[in-house]
């Protein structure tokens, strides 16, 4: 037992030397990875200063590029540190690398009952009517199914940038709110239906609705 007990002792000691022999290698390798990505990413210029992009889960504008690192402006003003490494090995989104037009999709439900073509007639008089919507390509409003509170539309279009599609679906929001209610056409809220099968005599007894007393019997 002693002996296994001191051979494990010496394999582990072993183990960890050898992890303190590779890390200097493997931050030499870091760091070439981040130098070749920078390469890269100047040379094939995937990704430009000024550029909207997304990359690991960060969204922001790209302010600075280096040769080890590229610096993302967020949302919240904050300056992000990206390792040119995740350009390359990671999944990257850039929304104005040739094509700045960029679609908003905005879902809405109307109540059952309502007027579907009604309602299409609606959506789409307001998509026309906002100066921010592009023409081309084609808008579009289409009824996409039966929801469990609502019948359920999507309007899809199509603005110049980026930077318009949070003003365009602010709105569209306001927009479609007060031309359905203008419209006699209800927005409904989330609602159950709640079936009950059997319940206890003292949970009967609260849910039982309470009889209404005449006026003249308050006395």
């Amino acid at each position: 037992m002693a002996n296994k007990q001191v051979v494990r002792k010496l394999e582990r000691t072993a183990i960890a030397d050898f992890d303190e022999q590779l890390w200097p290698i493997n931050c030499a390798l870091l760091v070439l990875a981040g130098f070749v990505a920078g390469l890269i990413i100047l040379f094939e210029r995937p990704v430009r200063i000024g550029d909207t992009v997304t990359v690991g889960g960060v969204s922001g504008t790209v302010s600075r590029i280096r040769i080890r690192a590229t610096t993302i402006l967020d949302w919240d003003r904050k300056e992000l540190i990206i390792p040119n490494k995740s350009f390359v090995t990671d999944p990257v989104v850039n929304w104005t690398l040739s094509d700045l037009t960029t679609r908003v999709v905005v879902p809405i439900g109307i109540a059952y009952g309502a007027d579907p073509q009604q309602a299409l007639t609606v959506m789409e008089t307001t998509v026309r009517e906002n100066p921010l919507i592009l023409k081309d390509p084609t808008p579009a409003v289409l009824f996409i199914g039966f929801g469990d509170s609502a019948l359920n539309f999507e309007l899809r279009v199509f603005v110049k940038n980026l930077g318009d599609s949070v003003a365009v679906r602010h709105q569209l929001h306001l927009a479609l709110e007060r031309a359905l209610r203008e419209a006699g056409i209800e927005i409904p809220f989330p609602q159950r239906d709640v079936h009950l099968r059997s319940v206890a005599a003292e949970a009967a007894e609260a849910l039982r609705p309470t009889p209404k007393i005449p006026p003249e019997d308050r006395h």
